[in-house]
């Protein structure tokens, strides 16, 4: 899923780049960087957030996929949180868009938050298969009622559960529906930081309101008034996002700006 995630959106951003004449010279960079602060930044944050314990009971798995503890064994990252690669590949998109490409940051958080939207529906679609980050246990009649025979064995007895992987999956596919249509029918691709803003806004939304119906995620990192850290955590980037698109107004650029010879 992985691999779709991230095939899908190299052929999304080179479109974009087309649309917007830019040189595509600046999309393999782009691709390069966005796969490493994704895979570190999820792995990290999933430790960080979910298992801190890793780091003094079993250091490298932290950062390969191998376990030390009880023998040496082949695992792979089995535990990767969205909200690490949120903040790693912001990062590292800082350092594309000053360093390589050379444009307002803002102009590529847009588009990259265009790919995320549909690579995330593919990662979600992938914890449906691998039968993880499962949902809380529902009445057997109930048309959302699935069994998840690969679960792990800390969810206890396969039982009738939420498939909240795919409620997330369908979500990020409509939120990607929502900002591709924007990005070709109107102008809002001009106003720097307003799709971004968007973007965060709804994708943190839908994290916020299935983590109702999800298991707890390992050790809680974090809880309050009956949220737990996925929501928690998830809080600061709808704010971000709201602020991202008041602000965007003063980021506007003309189209003729926006497709300046590279």
């Amino acid at each position: 899923m992985f691999i779709f995630a991230f095939g899908i959106g190299y052929v999304l951003m080179t479109k974009m780049y087309t649309i917007d004449n830019v040189n595509l010279k600046y999309v393999e960079p782009i691709f390069t960087w966005t796969l490493v602060g994704t895979i570190l930044g999820a792995r990290i944050g999933h430790v960080i957030f979910y298992q801190p314990e890793l780091f003094k009971e079993d250091f490298w798995s932290v950062f390969l996929p191998i376990s030390t503890k009880n023998g040496f064994k082949f695992t792979g990252f089995s535990g990767l949180a969205s909200h690490g690669a949120t903040i790693a590949v912001i990062l590292t998109t800082l350092y594309y868009s000053f360093k390589i490409i050379k444009r307002n940051p803002l102009w590529v958080y847009d588009r990259l938050g265009i790919v995320v939207a549909i690579g995330g529906a593919f990662v979600r679609m992938g914890n449906f298969f691998n039968s993880e980050i499962i949902g809380k246990p529902v009445d057997p009649n109930s048309p959302f009622a699935l069994l998840f025979p690969q679960q792990s064995s800390e969810y206890g007895v396969t039982v009738p559960r939420y498939p909240t992987q795919l409620f997330e999956a369908v979500g990020y596919v409509l939120l990607f529906i929502i900002l591709w249509t924007l990005y070709r029918k109107t102008n809002k691709k001009y106003q720097q930081g307003w799709l971004f803003g968007l973007f965060f806004i709804i994708l943190w939304a839908i994290r916020f309101f299935v983590e109702f119906l999800k298991e707890p995620q390992g050790d809680e990192f974090i809880s309050f008034a009956g949220l737990n850290t996925g929501q928690i955590l998830s809080i600061p980037f709808i704010i971000a996002g709201f602020i991202i698109m008041i602000y965007s107004k003063k980021f506007k650029i003309t189209e003729a700006e926006n497709a300046k010879p590279e």
